[in-house]
């Protein structure tokens, strides 16, 4: 709520899905475009139906993991065309690490 000194997961949760859909709207990325909505997608899922940060860090790393193998279609990862292939989209690495640092220490080594 506006004006609050903390945020719990609903409210975590409301503002990266306020961010994903402003990504979203600016950058008209959709999933299995290879960027960072690959990883936010399903972390915002899972966090809005299971509140576990656990959870929520390892649905990004799935996410994460899932654009290695596709072929950027939108962003500065775009320019490379088939060369993208095999490689971990970059913005979906950073939305991955910082859901990780949220989750805590553990959440990497689960």
């Amino acid at each position: 709520p506006a004006g609050s000194q903390t945020l719990d997961d609903a409210g975590l949760a409301a503002a990266l899905a306020a961010g994903l859909a402003g990504l979203q709207r600016l950058g008209k990325a959709e999933k299995g475009d290879k960027t960072m909505v690959d990883a936010l997608l399903p972390a915002i899922d899972t966090l809005q139906s299971s509140a576990d940060l656990q959870k929520t860090a390892e649905a990004a790393r799935q996410g994460l993991a899932a654009t290695i193998p596709l072929i950027a279609r939108k962003g500065r990862a775009s320019y490379l065309g088939e060369r993208s292939r095999g490689h971990a989209d970059p913005g979906a690495a950073s939305a991955s690490l910082i859901l990780e640092c949220l989750a805590g220490d553990d959440a990497s080594t689960s």
